[in-house]
């Protein structure tokens, strides 16, 4: 069984992606959280919640194009 090299290293590229929003996204969410009483309180707190989805999509996908890469043979 070969696999697609190509689709493995681009499953690593967006788990690195998804690490990075997988800290970004609750330290974001503490500053928002921990500034309440601020003007920008809402704008962060949603900012916020977009990174956490986000991470949570990008790292099944990421998972998915693994996945692909390894039980895949390239054409």
């Amino acid at each position: 069984m070969k696999t697609n090299k190509e689709l493995i290293i681009k499953g690593v590229k967006y788990l690195a992606y998804t690490l990075v929003l997988m800290f970004t996204a609750p330290i974001v969410l503490y500053q928002a959280f921990k500034n309440t009483d601020h003007s920008f309180y809402l704008p962060v707190l949603i900012v916020g919640f977009l990174l956490a989805i986000g991470a949570i999509a990008l790292g099944f996908y990421s998972i998915k194009v693994l996945m692909e890469g390894i039980f895949t043979s390239k054409k």
